[in-house]
């Protein structure tokens, strides 16, 4: 498989969140993703341990208020940017990123001090794209040509 190039940010989709051109940091610094959410609670149903989290916040231009109710996909300690460590909660999504659809596990995190809510780790990265940090919304911009061509408008 042929690596694509990707810059050191893009707009993301994650339409099973129904979120859509979503500032996401590329960092290759990181070894996992992770996206801004808060009032995340921890809860089980039918004996399954299931996260319900809101994302984004409502400063957020595209935040919409919407709670999900999530399977845990795994526990795990991360050390965050600050350098302390933290247990937190990983869900499994899709993200489409240069109109291919991938597989992704998103920590869940209160990114409000950081700039971009969507963070993308090596662990999506490897073996898939190669950064070019002189460069940004790449796949992005590819998006809005392919609608462009098609007569279509997107934000």
């Amino acid at each position: 498989m042929e690596k694509i190039i990707i810059g050191r940010k893009d707009k993301i989709d994650l339409p099973d969140l129904a979120l859509f051109n979503i500032d996401a940091k590329i960092d290759t610094g990181a070894y996992t993703s992770s996206i801004h959410c808060y009032q995340i609670q921890l809860t089980k149903n039918n004996g399954v341990a299931t996260v319900r989290f809101k994302l984004l916040d409502p400063s957020h231009p595209d935040y919409n208020e919407r709670e999900f109710l999530l399977p845990v996909h795994q526990f795990k300690s991360v050390k965050s940017s600050s350098g302390h460590t933290e247990e937190r909660i990983f869900i499994k999504t899709n993200i489409l990123i240069f109109d291919q659809l991938f597989e992704i596990e998103l920590s869940l995190t209160d990114r409000s001090d950081m700039k971009h809510p969507v963070l993308i780790g090596r662990k999506l990265l490897k073996n898939r794209f190669i950064v070019d940090v002189s460069k940004f919304n790449l796949s992005y911009r590819q998006k809005r040509r392919s609608h462009e061509n098609k007569g279509e408008l997107i934000k």
